[in-house]
């Protein structure tokens, strides 16, 4: 295992501050680099374990914040300001691009080698990303089949794999066909995952809190899903090249 180094770094966006985790492999090099983003209730352990496991394959990961260091256990308190978020596709581009040029000044980051993971809103940042034209190796989203303003996913030169639970109210089949049409009309290398059972935010461990109607951990497929992630990053972030 790589012995691995982690620190918070604290930086402005979406007029807060936020305060992100790092997380760096050893030695002095540079290396492929990982953007994290978590899902509509903000930062947490989750994801910064999720950052650190990737950290320890080798990569540089940083597990961006939303929320300005705030992890909401309200789920009205959270669609207050995720819902607005959500809506706004230039916000979101402002927070991922803040997020990213902290990965970026970091001296052990190769910037020609990033990719980005998202869950729920971070996945969706993600898409974002990838729809203003942001130079990455791949896009992953857990949760995230958003789509954006028409025509702009033209502008995602990268592969793009997403998974979702086949029961999620929230990211329904409606929603699963309109992301399916747009990025096919994009010309963009894709795959969608179906994880058959599960609910929204499957992937995330219990956590004792209230959540939301239709969300609800699948560890099976939890950790299918992550698997999955890892093989996408074997395939267009590898380690070495």
């Amino acid at each position: 295992m790589i012995t691995v180094t982690t620190r918070s770094v604290a930086y402005p966006a979406d007029g807060l501050r936020m305060v992100g985790h790092l997380a760096l492999p050893a030695g002095a090099d540079r290396r492929p680099a990982v953007l994290v983003g978590p899902e509509g209730t903000g930062l947490n352990d989750f994801q910064r374990s999720r950052a650190d496991a990737l950290a320890e394959m080798g990569y540089v990961a940083f597990a961006f914040d939303i929320h300005g260091g705030r992890w909401f256990t309200d789920p009205e308190e959270m669609m207050a300001r995720v819902t607005p978020l959500l809506a706004d596709p230039d916000r979101m581009r402002s927070i991922g691009h803040a997020a990213l040029d902290v990965l970026r000044a970091e001296p052990r980051t190769d910037p020609d080698r990033i990719a980005v993971i998202g869950y729920g809103t971070g996945g969706a940042i993600g898409l974002e990303l990838g729809r203003d034209g942001v130079d990455l190796r791949a896009i992953g989203t857990v949760n995230a089949l958003t789509t954006g303003r028409p025509g702009e996913a033209a502008r995602i030169r990268c592969p793009v794999w997403a998974g979702v639970g086949s029961e999620d109210p929230i990211m329904p089949p409606a929603q699963r066909d309109a992301f399916v049409a747009e990025i096919l009309a994009a010309d963009v290398d894709w795959r969608l995952v179906v994880y058959g059972g599960a609910l929204h935010a499957f992937h995330h461990p219990p956590v004792n809190q209230a959540v939301r109607p239709g969300v609800g951990h699948h560890p099976l497929h939890a950790r299918r899903a992550w698997s999955d992630v890892v093989g996408l990053l074997d395939e267009c972030l590898p380690l070495t090249e």
